[in-house]
């Protein structure tokens, strides 16, 4: 059985919820709407909940903390029912990191002014979302510690990350910025599509340095659901998978053999695809099982906790997502042969921002 996830000292959920689709989309719903939805994950039996959110998700009038603010107006009492992890450093109005001193703090500053006059104007976790490939984020680092240190943070994230990052990051924090409590959490790409930090390194030094994971897309972008994408004609010419690697015809066809063995396993459990495909990646905390070292060498480890954050932009799919279905090891097993036998096709992203994972 997974162990009990905990971040920051408090015990969570098993799985978390990830608020980007509700605002970084061509025509977002309406806020309403999305706040009953953010409502109903907190109604369905856990005492604290990951809510992961971004600066850059949405426009700079209209993203994840304006909607945030928006919620805890109607909802105030809610604040202590989540744990919130804010996404920026980006140029304003996109994703694209500039990890400078002054940059860092606009991005700190913004976040902080939209939540200041709301019952949680503290950010839980605040991430860096991409590694600046020009200056590095070791400024940044210093920053957000000295907010922390003002109270107005309460832990540094890590996103798309290496695992040579991780060590660099806990040795400034610990070592340089008189920051004993180190990396707070690490947030990667984990699924059944893609489950790289199991073979680079990444989960293994999360393990040793006893860091907690978020696992962002452990659907694969919406691939592994009872309706799987069959071909890119499928996909609309708004939707950013269309220019997916992954999401290609080709890699369609190759990368479905997965989805297809897991909805078998599904039918056989009374559970859906998304159900399982989640329960693996969550299935992965406290998990004692061989993982790949930097090196490339072999070695078992007993995981950190990892906490999935499937993203839903309704209730139906909230419900779907956030019901927990534990598996065994065999099942585990079942599903992790799944991954040896079918490797999947493409990167993970097209392009420039390709080259910004695992910085």
């Amino acid at each position: 059985m997974p162990t009990q996830p905990s971040i920051l000292g408090r015990q969570t959920g098993p799985i978390g919820f990830g608020l980007m689709g509700f605002t970084w989309r061509e025509q977002p719903q309406a806020f309403e709407k999305s706040i009953q939805t953010m409502k109903r994950s907190l109604e369905l039996g856990y005492d604290n909940i990951n809510w992961n959110a971004g600066e850059f998700y949405g426009t700079i009038e209209k993203n994840s903390l304006h909607l945030l603010k928006d919620y805890l107006t109607q909802y105030p009492d809610d604040a202590s029912k989540f744990t919130l992890s804010i996404k920026g450093g980006g140029l304003p109005g996109t994703p694209m990191p500039d990890a400078s001193e002054q940059n860092t703090r606009r991005s700190l500053d913004t976040c902080l002014e939209l939540l200041k006059d709301t019952s949680k104007p503290v950010i839980d976790i605040f991430e860096m979302a991409r590694i600046d490939p020009k200056r590095k984020n070791r400024d940044a680092h210093r920053v957000i510690v000295e907010y922390i240190k003002a109270g107005k943070v309460r832990g540094l994230g890590l996103s798309e990350v290496s695992a040579k990052t991780i060590r660099e990051t806990q040795k400034q924090l610990q070592e340089e910025l008189d920051y004993p409590e180190g990396v707070a959490s690490v947030e990667i790409e984990l699924s059944l599509w893609c489950p790289d930090p199991l073979q680079n390194g990444i989960l293994a030094t999360c393990a040793e340095l006893g860091i907690p994971v978020f696992a962002y897309s452990p659907l694969a972008r919406g691939a592994l659901t009872d309706n799987p994408i069959r071909s890119n004609a499928e996909i609309p010419e708004n939707d950013f998978r269309k220019h997916l690697p992954k999401f290609q015809d080709d890699a369609l066809e190759a990368n479905n053999r997965i989805t297809d063995a897991v909805n078998e396993i599904a039918k056989k459990h009374g559970a859906t695809t998304a159900q399982i495909a989640i329960g693996w990646v969550s299935g992965q905390s406290g998990r004692t099982r061989e993982v790949t070292l930097e090196d490339g060498s072999k070695k078992t480890v007993k995981l950190p906790s990892v906490i999935p954050i499937p993203g839903a932009t309704t209730i139906a799919r909230v419900e779907e997502n956030l019901k927990e279905v534990i598996l065994n090891e065999e099942e585990m097993k079942e599903l992790d042969d799944l991954v040896d036998k079918f490797p999947t096709t493409g990167d993970r992203y097209a392009g420039e921002v390709n080259t910004l994972t695992n910085g």
